[in-house]
């Protein structure tokens, strides 16, 4: 997750049960190279812009630490507190459907959807020296 300033969107990603075929999908139709992340048993893929190099999204299995995850693609927002965030979440007519939980040097990861049913992805990065 490049993006660590509150507000920001850090990240996007899709979700799909095979996500080989949506790999490949869009290395054709938008030109991404895939860059493989070992997963244990699989896969998943950072897709890289074909002139930078540059990874600008991710391809990742709905299985494993993502079965929760709707098949959508997936905006990553940074937050400064995100046991506040969720808080405020609730209070607002919000839930939380996955999380929170650690995810080592990124920090830590919730699933919210908004009171109008939308899905996105909160993250706290890790505090300095962490």
């Amino acid at each position: 997750m490049p993006k660590t300033t509150p507000g920001t969107i850090a990240w996007h990603d899709l979700t799909v049960p095979d996500a080989a075929r949506v790999r490949d999908f869009y290395r054709a139709v938008v030109g991404w190279k895939p860059q493989a992340h070992a997963m244990g048993k699989y896969s998943d893929w950072s897709m890289l812009d074909p002139v930078s190099g540059k990874a600008v999204a991710g391809v990742c299995w709905k299985r494993g630490p993502n079965r929760k995850i709707p098949s959508q693609w997936l905006i990553y927002i940074t937050v400064k507190n995100l046991k506040r965030s969720l808080a405020a979440c609730r209070r607002k007519g919000g839930k939380v459907i996955d999380g929170p939980k650690n995810l080592g040097a990124y920090g830590d990861l919730a699933i919210i959807r908004d009171p109008g049913g939308a899905v996105a992805a909160l993250i706290q990065p890790p505090a300095p020296g962490r």
